[in-house]
């Protein structure tokens, strides 16, 4: 199934998608198209999108004459920020969907490519994760961060630590592999496969407020929705549109 959905022409159109005047990493496409299918639960089709961007990443630096260890470097970085998407996306689509993806890429991932050990740091004190978790949840919600953590708390005090503290403290703030409004994409990416409006909502917003570009976050929405199609995934009430003013 995943041959017939993830073709060079449906890829070659997602990447198309993206503004030329975009401030983000220029596979931020190929980012939000893998935790798309993920959390779509088309694990199969992680790989082929990555491998996608490989090529085209290596060819582009061929062209260009890109030394070796710059061009190793640019790989990994790719690499590295489609299999932590992945990662955090469980969070929003359940970790049987991450597992999944993140084992089949696995599979077609070059030696060069892998990771040896974890980039977090798994000995780091709970406090500082808490600390960690307010700075990062502070930075995405911004001047709505009180409110939300309130009501959070209010409905559940576990829930509102859980949030803070192993959402962004540990698994979203663990690592420095992408800045705020990139995070926000990628959580923008999994609430709109598994039809979670209001927060769709919330983080749409969150981005522009951030300082995402419209059109940039128009693409993210549209990537998403254009994948979460193709898997098969209906949404009862629409998607919520990008907001032009904030």
């Amino acid at each position: 199934m995943a041959d017939l959905q993830v073709t060079p022409d449906f890829l070659a159109n997602l990447r198309a998608a993206y503004p030329s005047t975009s401030t983000s990493d220029p596979n931020l496409w190929a980012v939000v198209a893998a935790v798309s299918f993920s959390a779509s639960n088309v694990a199969e089709a992680v790989p082929l999108v990555f491998e996608y961007a490989l090529d085209d990443l290596v060819q582009t630096q061929q062209q260009a004459g890109t030394p070796t260890n710059v061009a190793h470097s640019e790989q990994l970085a790719l690499a590295r920020k489609i299999r932590e998407a992945v990662l955090q996306s469980g969070l929003l689509s359940g970790m049987p969907r991450t597992i999944n993806s993140l084992i089949a890429l696995h599979k077609v991932m070059p030696e060069r490519l892998r990771e040896s050990k974890p980039l977090r740091d798994t000995k780091k004190p709970p406090e500082q994760c808490d600390q960690r978790g307010s700075e990062l949840f502070g930075a995405v919600y911004r001047d709505s961060a009180q409110s939300v953590q309130t009501l959070l708390d209010a409905a559940y005090p576990d829930l509102g630590w859980f949030c803070t503290t192993v959402g962004y403290g540990m698994t979203y703030g663990g690592t420095d592999v992408f800045t705020p409004v990139e995070l926000i994409y990628v959580m923008v990416a999994a609430l709109i496969a598994v039809d979670s409006p209001t927060q769709v909502a919330w983080h749409l917003a969150n981005a522009r407020r951030g300082g995402a570009p419209l059109a940039e976050t128009r693409a993210v929405r549209e990537t998403a929705m254009r994948v979460a199609q193709r898997a098969g995934v209906v949404w009862r009430a629409g998607v919520p549109e990008v907001v032009d003013e904030v």
